[in-house]
Order: structure tokens, then C-alpha cells, then sequence
């Protein structure tokens, strides 16, 4: 591969990573302004909820794809991830639980995504 293919292949993988990290970072802050109105605006809880969860459910299917490079047990670990945070969101609007894990869960992939999660190690 010359240098100039591999540097567009580096561009387009890191330009995936910069818009997954955007839309972690617009799921996350929704949540976040959600969780600071408390059940006060129901209306910006679920809307936030659905956010999140298309997000996450976008991910899952990206993951179940063939296509997909990403190792088998990371696929599967996402896919995990997009089940729990399905029913977690359920959890948060009839059990009334806090949207505070499902933040965590999002900060945590947008570290990956930044590679903080790798420079910490």
C-alpha cells in the first residue's frame, strides 16, 4: 500500500471514529441536561432516552453487519452493550431509575473512541 493510500484509509477510520465520538457526545449531553431536570420534563427524559438508544441500536447493527472489521469479541461485547442499554432505558422510565449509568457507559466509549482509553493503560 503507498503511503498516500494508507494515509486516506487512516483519514477515513479516523473521520468513522471523530463522527461516532460526536454522536456519543450529543446522546450523552441530551442525558446529561435530562438528568438535571430530574422527572420534572418527562417529555425531554424520553426524547433523550430515544436518542441513546437509536444510537446505540445503530451500533449493534453495524456490529452484527459481516462487513464490520472490528474484532468478533468486541462486536459482541457492543452488541451486549446496545441490549443492556435497551433495557436499562426501559428500567429508567418505569422503575425511575438514574440516567447516571448510561452516561457512564457512553463517557466510557467516547474515551475509546478519543483513545484515552488506550493511553491510560
Amino acid at each position: 500500500m503507498s503511503h498516500e493510500a494508507y494515509a486516506q484509509a487512516q483519514q477515513r477510520s479516523a473521520n468513522h471514529r471523530d463522527a461516532e465520538y460526536r454522536a456519543f457526545a450529543r446522546a450523552t449531553r441530551a442525558l446529561i441536561e435530562a438528568e438535571a431536570k430530574g422527572r420534572r420534563d418527562l417529555k425531554e427524559l424520553i426524547a433523550a432516552l430515544h436518542v441513546n438508544r437509536s444510537l446505540w441500536g445503530a451500533l449493534a447493527q453495524d456490529c452484527a453487519s459481516p462487513e464490520n472489521r472490528l474484532p468478533e469479541e468486541t462486536r459482541a461485547r457492543i452488541i451486549g452493550l446496545s441490549r443492556w442499554v435497551a433495557s436499562y432505558s426501559s428500567d429508567v422510565m418505569r422503575k425511575q431509575e438514574s440516567v447516571e449509568p448510561l452516561i457512564d457507559v457512553n463517557r466510557i466509549m467516547m474515551d475509546g473512541l478519543s483513545g484515552k482509553a488506550a493511553a491510560a493503560q
